[in-house]
């Protein structure tokens, strides 16, 4: 695997070269001498994600949390409606 690096305007000159060059490998896009965006094969992305967990495995609640008891006590103080002067 290669990795090649373009400027933000040779990538928007030749784009077809970017997209040759990111069978091979990472293209690198900088903006102003700083990497800003990557781009790739969509199989190689589908790669990367694949080991990944989703959205919703992220925010599940692990195996046992159901046993952690949180107790909030309730409050006596009346709400009032905000004054703005």
């Amino acid at each position: 695997m290669t990795t090649k690096q373009l400027t933000s305007r040779e990538f928007n000159r030749n784009t077809g070269d970017a997209k040759t060059a990111a069978k091979n490998g990472p293209v690198y896009i900088t903006d102003r001498g700083k990497p800003s965006y990557v781009l790739l094969t969509f199989a190689d992305y589908q790669r990367l994600a694949a080991n990944r967990p989703s959205i919703i495995e992220l925010l599940a609640q692990p195996s046992g949390i159901e046993e952690i008891g949180f107790h909030t006590p309730a409050s006596s103080e009346i709400a009032t409606p905000a004054e703005f002067d």
